[in-house]
Protein backbone atom coordinates (compact mmCIF):
# COMPACT_ATOMS: atom_id res chain seq x y z
CA UNK A 1 0.00 0.00 0.00
CA UNK A 2 0.79 3.60 -0.40
CA UNK A 3 3.21 4.91 2.19
CA UNK A 4 2.01 6.90 4.56
CA UNK A 5 2.92 10.97 4.83
CA UNK A 6 4.46 10.90 0.69
CA UNK A 7 2.54 13.60 0.15
CA UNK A 8 1.93 15.81 -3.55
CA UNK A 9 5.48 14.14 -4.33
CA UNK A 10 4.63 10.85 -4.03
CA UNK A 11 0.84 11.41 -5.57
CA UNK A 12 3.14 13.59 -8.92
CA UNK A 13 5.44 10.39 -9.18
CA UNK A 14 2.53 8.21 -9.23
CA UNK A 15 0.91 10.02 -11.93
CA UNK A 16 3.96 10.01 -13.70
CA UNK A 17 4.00 6.05 -13.57
CA UNK A 18 0.55 5.58 -15.01
CA UNK A 19 1.08 8.22 -17.66
CA UNK A 20 4.39 6.60 -18.49
CA UNK A 21 2.84 3.42 -18.67
CA UNK A 22 0.39 4.35 -20.62
CA UNK A 23 3.10 6.05 -22.97
CA UNK A 24 4.94 2.72 -23.49
CA UNK A 25 1.87 0.18 -24.22
CA UNK A 26 0.95 3.07 -27.18
CA UNK A 27 4.85 3.02 -28.33
CA UNK A 28 4.76 -0.88 -27.86
CA UNK A 29 1.61 -1.05 -29.84
CA UNK A 30 2.84 1.03 -32.29
CA UNK A 31 6.22 -0.70 -32.50
CA UNK A 32 4.07 -3.85 -33.15
CA UNK A 33 1.77 -2.36 -36.45
CA UNK A 34 4.62 -1.09 -37.61
CA UNK A 35 6.45 -3.83 -37.21
CA UNK A 36 4.57 -6.41 -38.96
CA UNK A 37 4.12 -4.82 -42.80
CA UNK A 38 7.43 -3.79 -42.40
CA UNK A 39 8.56 -7.45 -42.13
CA UNK A 40 6.50 -8.01 -45.99
CA UNK A 41 7.47 -4.88 -47.41
CA UNK A 42 10.01 -5.06 -50.14
CA UNK A 43 12.26 -2.11 -50.57
CA UNK A 44 9.98 -0.43 -53.52
CA UNK A 45 6.99 0.07 -51.23
CA UNK A 46 8.23 1.36 -48.27
CA UNK A 47 9.46 4.08 -50.55
CA UNK A 48 5.89 3.94 -52.26
CA UNK A 49 4.50 3.98 -49.01
CA UNK A 50 6.60 6.66 -47.88
CA UNK A 51 6.06 8.78 -50.65
CA UNK A 52 2.07 8.24 -50.41
CA UNK A 53 2.05 9.37 -46.81
CA UNK A 54 3.97 12.54 -47.23
CA UNK A 55 2.79 13.62 -50.30
CA UNK A 56 -0.33 16.02 -49.09
CA UNK A 57 2.23 17.30 -46.52
CA UNK A 58 4.74 17.84 -48.75
CA UNK A 59 2.55 19.43 -51.33
CA UNK A 60 1.60 22.36 -48.36
CA UNK A 61 5.36 22.78 -47.51
CA UNK A 62 7.78 21.30 -49.34
CA UNK A 63 10.52 21.93 -46.07
CA UNK A 64 8.27 19.84 -43.66
CA UNK A 65 10.73 18.60 -41.48
CA UNK A 66 9.10 15.34 -40.52
CA UNK A 67 7.50 14.20 -43.94
CA UNK A 68 11.04 14.67 -45.24
CA UNK A 69 12.76 12.39 -42.28
CA UNK A 70 10.04 9.56 -43.07
CA UNK A 71 10.93 9.96 -46.70
CA UNK A 72 14.90 10.03 -45.89
CA UNK A 73 14.37 7.00 -43.83
CA UNK A 74 12.50 4.83 -46.54
CA UNK A 75 15.40 5.22 -48.68
CA UNK A 76 17.71 4.64 -46.51
CA UNK A 77 15.99 0.61 -45.72
CA UNK A 78 17.46 -2.14 -47.63
CA UNK A 79 15.90 -5.41 -47.38
CA UNK A 80 18.40 -6.46 -44.52
CA UNK A 81 17.81 -3.60 -42.42
CA UNK A 82 13.93 -3.65 -43.54
CA UNK A 83 13.85 -7.44 -41.32
CA UNK A 84 16.30 -6.57 -38.81
CA UNK A 85 13.84 -3.60 -37.90
CA UNK A 86 10.88 -5.37 -38.26
CA UNK A 87 11.97 -8.24 -36.08
CA UNK A 88 13.31 -5.28 -33.60
CA UNK A 89 10.20 -3.74 -33.51
CA UNK A 90 7.83 -6.66 -33.49
CA UNK A 91 9.74 -7.88 -30.04
CA UNK A 92 10.36 -4.88 -28.53
CA UNK A 93 6.31 -3.88 -29.28
CA UNK A 94 5.21 -7.76 -27.59
CA UNK A 95 7.25 -7.54 -24.79
CA UNK A 96 6.61 -3.85 -23.64
CA UNK A 97 2.89 -4.61 -24.53
CA UNK A 98 3.33 -7.83 -22.28
CA UNK A 99 4.79 -5.33 -19.17
CA UNK A 100 2.23 -3.32 -19.47
CA UNK A 101 -0.47 -5.96 -19.45
CA UNK A 102 1.17 -8.12 -16.71
CA UNK A 103 1.61 -4.57 -14.31
CA UNK A 104 -2.16 -3.39 -15.55
CA UNK A 105 -4.12 -7.04 -14.66
CA UNK A 106 -1.79 -7.24 -11.54
CA UNK A 107 0.49 -9.87 -11.84
CA UNK A 108 3.01 -7.91 -9.00
CA UNK A 109 5.56 -10.55 -9.76
CA UNK A 110 6.16 -8.90 -12.93
CA UNK A 111 7.70 -5.90 -11.85
CA UNK A 112 11.35 -7.34 -11.95
CA UNK A 113 10.80 -9.02 -15.04
CA UNK A 114 9.96 -5.91 -16.21
CA UNK A 115 12.51 -3.78 -15.01
CA UNK A 116 14.98 -6.56 -16.38
CA UNK A 117 13.76 -5.93 -19.68
CA UNK A 118 13.48 -2.37 -19.77
CA UNK A 119 17.27 -2.48 -18.60
CA UNK A 120 18.26 -4.38 -21.72
CA UNK A 121 16.54 -2.31 -23.98
CA UNK A 122 18.22 0.64 -22.25
CA UNK A 123 21.36 -1.25 -23.19
CA UNK A 124 20.96 -1.75 -26.73
CA UNK A 125 19.15 1.78 -27.33
CA UNK A 126 22.76 3.13 -25.71
CA UNK A 127 24.77 0.94 -27.53
CA UNK A 128 22.67 2.28 -30.54
CA UNK A 129 22.74 5.89 -29.14
CA UNK A 130 26.75 5.76 -29.13
CA UNK A 131 26.76 3.88 -33.24
CA UNK A 132 24.31 5.88 -34.81
CA UNK A 133 23.17 8.71 -32.48
CA UNK A 134 19.29 9.74 -32.92
CA UNK A 135 17.07 12.14 -30.78
CA UNK A 136 13.79 9.61 -30.89
CA UNK A 137 16.44 7.00 -29.59
CA UNK A 138 17.53 9.34 -26.89
CA UNK A 139 14.24 10.02 -25.70
CA UNK A 140 12.67 6.39 -25.80
CA UNK A 141 16.18 5.82 -23.44
CA UNK A 142 15.23 8.36 -21.46
CA UNK A 143 11.62 7.51 -20.86
CA UNK A 144 12.70 4.06 -20.25
CA UNK A 145 14.87 5.23 -17.31
CA UNK A 146 12.23 7.13 -16.08
CA UNK A 147 9.59 3.58 -16.09
CA UNK A 148 12.16 1.79 -14.81
CA UNK A 149 12.73 3.94 -11.32
CA UNK A 150 8.81 4.29 -11.19
CA UNK A 151 8.52 0.81 -11.85
CA UNK A 152 11.19 0.15 -8.93
CA UNK A 153 9.26 2.57 -6.72
CA UNK A 154 6.04 0.59 -7.33
CA UNK A 155 7.53 -2.99 -6.77
CA UNK A 156 8.81 -1.66 -3.14
CA UNK A 157 6.23 -0.56 -2.40
CA UNK A 158 4.08 -3.70 -2.93
CA UNK A 159 1.23 -2.45 -4.61
CA UNK A 160 -0.59 -3.17 -7.57
CA UNK A 161 -1.49 -0.77 -10.49
CA UNK A 162 -5.37 -1.02 -9.48
CA UNK A 163 -4.44 0.29 -5.95
CA UNK A 164 -1.84 2.82 -7.60
CA UNK A 165 -4.57 4.57 -9.98
CA UNK A 166 -7.28 4.21 -7.74
CA UNK A 167 -4.99 6.02 -5.29
CA UNK A 168 -3.64 8.56 -7.92
CA UNK A 169 -7.37 9.00 -9.13
CA UNK A 170 -8.60 9.77 -5.72
CA UNK A 171 -5.95 12.73 -5.19
CA UNK A 172 -6.38 14.04 -8.40
CA UNK A 173 -10.47 14.57 -7.63
CA UNK A 174 -9.30 15.70 -3.99
CA UNK A 175 -7.35 18.85 -5.92
CA UNK A 176 -9.95 19.58 -8.93
CA UNK A 177 -11.19 22.81 -8.00
CA UNK A 178 -14.92 21.20 -9.62
CA UNK A 179 -14.22 18.38 -6.90
CA UNK A 180 -17.34 18.63 -4.30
Amino acid sequence: MTEQGEGPRGHLLDLAFLVGLILKGVDGLVELLAGIPLAFFTHGQIGSLARAITAEELREDPHDLIANLVLHGAAAITSGTALFAAIYLIVHGVVKLAIVISLVVGAHRIYPWAIAALIGFVVFQLVELVSRPSVGVALLTVLDVVIIGLTWREWRQRRTFRETLDSTVAWVRRRSPTAS
